[in-house]
């Protein structure tokens, strides 16, 4: 269980990295090349870098059984770059200390988060079905105020987004404990996949927590 567990967390840091090293360097292409920022951020291209990653997300996991393990994660790595690139504009708005603060607060945050649902004797199943009704309500949400711009609903969608991925960094992090137990005589193969699919979850929710806590902490440029 612990090697597995150092697996999924070990992947998950991976796809982090990539999504950083991403982010930074199409917002520092977009700083030093006017072209591209108007291309990445005013064109048409820019509802496609937005929409892509809930799409790609959606494909890698009805796909995820058709694909061999070596294959699945480089998928994840390539769905962690593409967020990279959509998320890039952050660096453009945020101050970089203010972006540092902010993911060392969620790191504190997502590693407690975890450790509680990964030792707590509480089952924490009921909360499934909760938490993705509320998922599911933050992005239609979060799609219909791209174009009413109310910022007063984008603080409520930020402290729901908070709480709600606060609750599925425990959630997910019982479950894919709970899954090892249940189906670790089911081969390598399985459980190779299973990983890789417990990294993803972890990596959106440490992600959209970080997003959310940086609507409340980051010091806008």
């Amino acid at each position: 269980l612990r090697a597995y567990m150092n697996k999924v967390y070990g992947l998950m840091a991976v796809g982090m990295g990539v999504t950083a090293a991403t982010a930074y360097g199409t917002a520092t292409a977009a700083m030093t090349n006017p072209a591209v920022a108007n291309t990445l951020y005013n064109s048409p291209l820019r509802w496609v870098i937005m929409f892509a990653p809930l799409l790609m997300v959606f494909a890698f996991g009805a796909a995820l059984n058709r694909l061999s393990v070596s294959a699945a994660t480089g998928v994840f790595y390539a769905f962690a770059a593409l967020m990279g690139v959509s998320i890039s504009s952050i660096f453009l708005v945020y101050t970089g200390v203010s972006i540092v603060q902010t993911f060392l607060v969620t790191a504190i945050a997502f590693a407690g988060l975890s450790l509680w649902g990964y030792t707590t004797k509480k089952d924490l199943s009921g909360w499934g079905t909760f938490l993705l009704m509320g998922l599911i309500g933050l992005i239609v949400a979060s799609i219909v105020n791209i174009f009413i711009a109310s910022s007063a609903m984008q603080f409520a969608i930020s402290v729901i987004g908070v709480l709600i991925f606060a609750g599925l960094t425990a959630y997910d992090t019982q479950n894919i404990k709970n899954t090892y137990l249940q189906m670790q005589g089911s081969g390598a193969d399985f459980l190779g996949k299973s990983a890789i699919m417990g990294a993803l979850k972890l990596y959106l929710d440490f992600l959209n927590l970080f997003m959310f806590l940086l609507s409340f902490m980051g010091n806008r440029e």
